[in-house]
């Protein structure tokens, strides 16, 4: 189309000046994204890759801050494993005292010294209990899991006694578990020993009695704790448990504890809740009429496990390490506690664990045995957690990895392609800007018609 020669409205120039704008802004976003190294440098540029690639980055952000917290708890953890490592080291040596102490190659002077001993190393647990970790106390029961009201009852487990055994079971009619007789005749004498409040209760009685017509019996399992409360005195510390399921206790949410192969079995739980009324050290020893200890029966006698340890009420003040990019996403570790009072080293009053005869320091060496077992148990817990982290901080990683790999699809620009948009806006640009000055001379011709 022809155009007229004008000289108010330069139509070529214009055209031309918006080509040049145009370019001059792809130029503009070429050298943006060429200089950040992403494609996506605000919502212009891909409203709906924009938002993807924030929520992306958010999340990333997130998975960086679970792999600290990942690391701080396992750092806390390691702490807390280094205490009960501790108190573990002081209950072997504990029981290595015990069992020296019931060595009667010693005398009760020396069991005295071995008392001073024993009292330190308690005292040495106590301030294991106090180790703490960013200011906060750790096994000191106060990051205990929920107890609910009035506490736990200890429940001391015989697995080793026949399953038709109850506490009508008369004690020469005992037999072991593959139904085998325990040996134990009417001549024979029974001890039974146990800690309370760290006092050592020691009771020896004749297998048989006199009932109060003046007749003979013989002693069941039931008749036999009578007769060790009618010697201590005061009131019942065990409460026995009939065997009639395999239920041989309640756990700290109020839920019934089976024996591990769902038989049943002989279960002593202690009448009072919690360390109050805790029970430690459950031993029952036979020996024959000449003060000979029948040993087949008292292998078997002697198994008494705690099945359920005995603890406060307590709200749960578990441990909370948070490890995952949403709320409740979280890992909780509770501790228990491991102070002396709680392992049944020590009374709530502070009395010690008395080792100052043979019979007491017998009767000590199950008590520290079991304190053995929760100490063990509560490392257990703590490397199974740490080794937990370690899987959560892999897939932490490995998914931080991926979504950066996604987010960089979506927003991270590819230079090469980059490059070349650039070159050729850049062509573009110079030659817009050329093909404008050839315009704006266009109108200069007029001035031909004019001389």
């Amino acid at each position: 189309m022809n155009m007229a020669m004008v000289i108010k409205n330069n139509q070529s120039a214009t055209n031309t000046l918006n080509t040049v704008n145009k370019n001059n802004k792809a130029l503009g976003k070429s050298l943006k994204k060429l200089s950040s190294g992403m494609r996506i440098n605000d919502a212009g540029d891909d409203a709906s890759g924009y938002a993807i690639s924030e929520r992306m980055r958010t999340q990333i952000g997130s998975l960086g801050q679970d792999d600290k917290n990942a690391q701080n708890g396992n750092a806390m953890l390691q702490v807390a494993s280094g205490a009960v490592d501790s108190t573990v080291e002081v209950l072997r040596t504990l029981k290595e005292k015990l069992i020296n102490a019931a060595n009667d190659t010693n005398t009760d002077a020396d069991r005295q010294t071995l008392q001073r001993e024993f009292d330190q190393m308690v005292d040495q647990i106590d301030d294991n209990a106090n180790t703490t970790y960013n200011g906060m106390m750790l096994i000191d029961g106060s990051k205990n899991k929920m107890v609910i009201d009035p506490g736990t009852h200890t429940s001391l487990t015989n697995m080793s006694l026949h399953e038709d055994t109850d506490e009508d079971t008369r004690l020469v009619d005992l037999k072991d578990k593959t139904g085998n007789s325990l040996g134990i005749l009417s001549t024979d004498s029974v001890t039974v020993s146990y800690v309370k409040q760290g006092e050592t209760h020691v009771v020896t009685t004749p297998v048989t009695y006199l009932n109060n017509r003046g007749k003979t019996r013989f002693h069941t399992i039931t008749s036999l704790f009578d007769e060790v409360q009618k010697q201590i005195g005061g009131t019942p510390d065990l409460g026995l448990k009939t065997p009639v399921s395999d239920i041989i206790g309640t756990d700290a949410t109020g839920n019934p504890v089976y024996t591990p192969d769902n038989k049943k079995a002989v279960t002593f739980i202690a009448d009072e809740p919690g360390t109050e009324g805790q029970i430690s050290g459950l031993t029952i020893s036979i020996t024959d009429k000449h003060g000979q200890f029948r040993r087949t029966a008292n292998t078997v006698l002697d198994n008494f496990e705690e099945t359920v340890r005995a603890e406060n009420p307590s709200p749960d003040n578990s441990i909370v390490l948070h490890t995952g990019t949403k709320a409740n996403q979280a890992v909780k570790v509770p501790l228990t506690d491991m102070r002396s009072v709680a392992l049944g080293l020590k009374s709530t009053s502070g009395k010690t664990l008395n080792i100052s005869t043979q019979k007491n320091a017998n009767a000590a060496i199950n008590v520290v045995e079991t304190a053995l077992q929760k100490a063990l148990d509560q490392q257990t817990l703590i490397g199974a957690v740490g080794m937990r982290l370690g899987f959560t901080r892999a897939n932490i990683n490995t998914a931080e990895e991926n979504t950066q790999a996604s987010e960089s699809v979506i927003r991270d620009a590819d230079m090469a392609a980059e490059m070349t948009e650039y070159t050729k806006n850049n062509v573009l640009q110079q030659a817009s800007q050329s093909m404008l000055a050839q315009a704006n001379s266009n109108s200069s011709q007029v001035l031909s018609l004019l001389q």
